[in-house]
């Protein structure tokens, strides 16, 4: 399919920097106008130039790294968060999922979930779960806010506001005992803090690359979560927060700490 050879193509640059195009046909068995086609795609997300015979991978300028080079970055890490945290949706949940680059990978392992009713900000999230016929699907609209691929404004905080959720999912750029709970956007940070004023349970997905990083604006405190996923045990200082906060962490081969 031609979306999981661009997550592939992504995926190779990430290891690589570049890349050309002969290689990406032999690996693919594709021709160079497919090949093309898809590169043509990559430049509309900004994250590849052209060069002579190939492509490399665009660098970061200072501006907020496009959603589609995160999404890339620790994917099987991401997945494994994702699977975790999917066994908190019971059937007839009503959930909501924000932008982040690891609650994105929530939707597959929702498979199984029976009237599950999604709320969400993320075009990506839309997307992937209009592939499953049985979601609810609530989009809150609002205004697109390109590099995080979400909807962002005053229209989102009032569409929210009238449902009742049962569970929310949330991601971060960085964490850090010191800074909290943080993200690049303050556009977003504004639909992040109104849904930790919620009652629902809120649970954080974060793979370990994101501890003792601190981004923009701090959206919640750690001990504000009622649960942490992590692909990975975290150090003992972290541990130790959680213990005496009472949040429960969740990682591989542990059921919580």
């Amino acid at each position: 399919m031609k979306i999981d050879r661009i997550n592939n193509i992504k995926e190779l640059l990430q290891e690589t920097n570049t890349i050309s195009i002969d290689r990406l046909c032999d690996k693919f068995g594709v021709s160079k106008n497919t090949i093309r086609r898809d590169i043509n795609e990559l430049e509309k997300q900004d994250i590849v130039k052209k060069v002579y015979g190939g492509i490399m991978l665009k660098q970061n300028t200072g501006e907020p790294e496009p959603f589609a080079s995160r999404e890339v970055k620790n994917s099987e890490q991401k997945k494994i968060v994702a699977k975790l945290a999917a066994g908190f949706v019971k059937d007839n949940d009503v959930i909501f999922i924000d932008s982040g680059t690891t609650t994105m990978h929530l939707i597959p392992y929702l498979a199984n979930v029976r009237n599950l009713t999604i709320l969400t900000t993320s075009l990506y999230i839309i997307n992937a779960a209009a592939n499953y016929a049985q979601f609810n699907i609530i989009c809150t609209g609002g205004t697109f806010y390109y590099p995080s691929k979400a909807f962002i404004g005053s229209s989102v905080l009032k569409c929210l506001n009238n449902y009742n959720i049962s569970k929310i999912f949330l991601a971060s750029a960085g964490v850090s005992l010191e800074n909290g709970v943080t993200n690049t956007s303050p556009l977003e940070c504004e639909t992040k803090k109104f849904m930790m004023e919620k009652t629902a349970p809120k649970i954080l997905l974060i793979d370990s690359s994101k501890l003792d990083v601190s981004s923009l604006m701090t959206y919640a405190q750690l001990k504000d979560f009622n649960d942490v996923v992590i692909d990975n045990r975290p150090p003992q200082k972290y541990l130790n927060y959680f213990k005496s906060n009472n949040v429960k962490l969740y990682y591989p081969d542990e059921d919580k700490y």
